[in-house]
């Protein structure tokens, strides 16, 4: 499947999830450490911005990664940095090496599969957050364990100040896609 069509249902998919969050929703803790879920909504807003300036070719501008501005309507504002997003992601862009926050440069494409992900795993702490059910698909799924394999999973350190995600967490291997990829990126689901 083609990546960008994968992250366009990436994107559509949080995007179902976070139409259901009510206002007075927005102060409720996450999953992610330290997070409301108007924060979450804001990082997420903020990556998808970030991910369309680097494909603009921003480089070595971290501000570029924290421009996201919920404003009065947080759906709305979430709809217009995937349309961003979306947007920038042109074929060409595909093979160009762009810088992704300060983890480093990466092909347009393993950018991309980034940025699934990262939809696919918040996705599932905001409805976890609002109480609502979360199914991403066995396609996004299995992509976003693929990439999730390849992120190192240890706490920051001298040499990884910063790492995307929490510590990965132990899952039974026989659990489904969806609760093995959340214990690689630190989340604990209920049925583990």
């Amino acid at each position: 499947m083609d990546i960008r069509e994968l992250d366009r249902r990436a994107l559509a998919t949080l995007g179902a999830v976070i139409a259901q969050i009510g206002p007075d929703q927005l102060r409720l803790p996450t999953p992610c450490a330290d997070w409301t879920l108007h924060g979450l909504l804001r990082h997420q807003v903020s990556e998808n911005l970030g991910f369309a300036a680097a494909a603009a070719g921003v480089t070595g501008d971290l501000r570029a990664w924290d421009r996201g501005d919920l404003g009065e309507d947080p759906h709305q504002a979430y709809l217009d940095s995937a349309d961003a997003m979306t947007g920038a992601f042109t074929e060409e862009v595909l093979d160009r090496s762009l810088q992704i926050r300060e983890f480093g440069f990466f092909p347009g494409r393993v950018a991309l599969g980034m940025h699934v992900l990262d939809c696919v795993v918040h996705g599932w702490d905001v409805a976890q957050t609002i109480g609502v059910a979360y199914d991403p698909g066995t396609d996004l799924v299995r992509h976003s364990l693929k990439v999730a394999a390849l992120i190192p999973t240890g706490a920051p350190s001298d040499d990884r100040p910063r790492t995307p995600f929490a510590p990965a967490v132990e899952i039974s291997e026989g659990s489904p896609a969806l609760e093995r990829l959340l214990g690689l990126v630190g989340r604990r689901p209920a049925a583990s």
